[in-house]
């Protein structure tokens, strides 16, 4: 066994932990509690969460400015105010 967990997983108490227990106690009734390893399902659900709002935040608002950009023209060429012509210049080839 290489590593500290290892022995952990395997049901062996270290020798430096065994050093460290009072006098007249049995190695035998010994539990170990550790933490349990990090669970990161969490936090990056959050991060897309977040990115994935944001990013609809912003296509909403693009939205309602195109629209609104597109009903002021509308408006401001319904009443006369903006005028608007398209005009597709031709070159003919001799």
């Amino acid at each position: 066994m290489r590593y500290p967990e290892d022995q952990f997983n395997a049901g062996h108490i270290p020798a430096d932990l065994l050093g460290q227990l009072p006098p007249g106690t049995n190695p035998k009734q010994i539990v170990i509690v550790r933490a349990a390893p990090r669970n990161y399902t969490g936090p990056i659900l959050l991060a897309l969460t977040i990115t994935g709002g944001l990013a609809l935040l912003v296509l909403m608002i693009a939205v309602t400015i195109h629209v609104f950009a597109a009903a002021t023209v509308a408006i401001l060429s319904a009443t006369g105010g903006v005028g608007l012509t398209l005009k597709r210049s031709s070159h003919r080839s001799k």
